[in-house]
């Protein structure tokens, strides 16, 4: 009575041909996984990214230690040339470890790829800090603000402040993070105000030696400050290493993260807090860089298509590193311009950030 042989179905598809492997349930998925590397043509390709960054450092860095170095190759003065030019790799390598890391965590916390660690007042804070000096002190004031007791302190008050504004707007009555995010974008723009109503009241002569504080510079740091900012940042890069997995579920949102079992605001003190330490280190080391950070966590993003932050944060550094040192050394050998790598840096970060912009944040 009622047939069901395909000849009375014409226009019925054909049954697709099954796979050896296949069961009744449905063909085989052998080669299909979620993860952070989703099959081995990814995992190619995030090892020769990897490989291409790596070359690439390790070829800037031998640019720097031995372009138009004018001692005699092996020399003693050679050597000597070398070992100041190590300081300032070193510096980098401090510099972008700190901006790229602190960067992919800040975004996660605040689950945004636009915002960077800036928009909370750092670099604000370190202008009014300097000017502040000069303004009450004179010149002679800047050359009291180097040295490491100086530079503890200023890491300090930064960190001080970024841990008061996180505590208080996260843990309190709002308990939210764009009124944090508000609130440091508000501080900000004030400090930047006040330092800009003294800097108009300071004498030529003393605007100028500020103006050269207020750049990111790789002169700005001194060798007796790596022996404390080395063990630092490695600290809190191990911390926010060790909380990876941690972050990977923050990233799915505040509430698919509290339904795994995470404690959501706990978790974002404690990260927004090393965030603050990497930053403050690196602004009171080389003063502030606000597109670095953008420009290396933005790139990781594009190349490595993951979502690990173990396989993240690796990436990040090596593009923070090779943007840094390039442009020092383009600055320093090639155009003779001394050590204000934020000219080079600024000026491609702010153009990636309009590209970014204008494509709705979807890199």
């Amino acid at each position: 009575m009622f047939k069901t042989a395909e000849r009375d179905f014409p226009d019925s598809p054909p049954p697709e041909p099954r796979s050896p492997g296949a069961s009744a349930a449905g063909p085989a998925q052998a080669d299909r996984r979620s993860g952070p590397i989703t099959d081995r043509r990814h995992m190619r390709r995030y090892i020769l990214i990897m490989t291409a960054l790596g070359l690439l450092a390790v070829g800037v860095t031998f640019g720097i230690m031995t372009w138009d170095n004018p001692g005699e190759t092996g020399t003693r003065p050679w050597w000597l040339i070398v070992a100041m030019r190590r300081d300032s790799l070193i510096t980098i390598a401090v510099v972008a470890v700190c901006h790229a890391v602190a960067t992919v965590a800040f975004q996660t916390a605040v689950n945004n790829r636009i915002l960077t660690p800036g928009i909370m007042g750092f670099g604000s804070l370190y202008t009014a800090i300097q000017t502040t000096a000069v303004f009450l002190l004179g010149v002679g004031s800047a050359t009291a603000l180097v040295g490491v007791g100086p530079f503890l302190m200023q890491m300090a008050a930064m960190v001080v402040l970024a841990t008061i504004l996180y505590t208080w707007l996260l843990s309190g009555r709002f308990s939210n993070i764009h009124i944090m995010l508000l609130v440091g974008v508000v501080i900000g723009g004030v400090l930047g105000s006040l330092s800009n109503f003294m800097q108009r009241m300071l004498t030529p002569s003393e605007f100028d030696v500020l103006q050269a504080r207020l750049f990111g510079n790789i002169s700005n740091a001194r060798a007796d400050y790596l022996p404390y900012a080395i063990p630092i940042v490695l600290v809190v890069v191990a911390l926010l290493w060790l909380r990876a997995n941690t972050l990977n579920v923050i990233a799915l949102g505040r509430t698919t993260a509290q339904n795994l079992g995470v404690a959501y605001r706990r978790e974002l003190i404690i990260i927004m807090a090393l965030v603050s330490v990497l930053v403050a280190t690196a602004t009171a080391l080389v003063g502030p860089m606000m597109f670095l950070g953008f420009l290396a966590a933005i790139l990781a993003y594009q190349f490595s298509d993951t979502y690990s932050h173990r396989m993240l944060f690796p990436m990040a550094v090596l593009f923070g590193y090779t943007i840094l040192a390039g442009s020092y050394f383009m600055l320093r050998h090639i155009w003779d311009a001394g050590g204000a790598v934020t000219i080079i840096v600024e000026l491609i970060g702010g153009l990636v950030f309009l590209i970014v912009l204008m494509r709705k944040g979807r890199l």
